[in-house]
């Protein structure tokens, strides 16, 4: 990466973090992702494998072709003032 896209800051570093991927309504989230994070503001990229491998799972799992490590429930709440 050149620059970051949101701040314009030059400088990354390698990190783990956790992605949560939608698709029509289903929800998915994968711990322990790798990606380059931005110094300054914390902007998060993606390899296209990472991407990839992260689309192919959750289809996997969506299909019942795969078991996810686990299962968690999660609240939801409609935003509103």
């Amino acid at each position: 990466m050149s620059k970051c896209n949101f701040c314009g800051n030059k400088d990354t570093a390698e990190k783990h973090t956790d992605y949560i991927y939608r698709h029509k309504g289903h929800f998915m989230l994968f711990e322990n992702v790798p990606c380059e994070e931005c110094t300054f503001c914390g902007e998060h990229y993606y390899e296209a494998k990472i991407l990839k491998k992260i689309e192919k799972d959750f289809f996997e799992v969506l299909d019942k072709k795969k078991q996810p490590a686990r299962k968690i429930e999660m609240p939801v709440e409609v935003f509103a003032y």
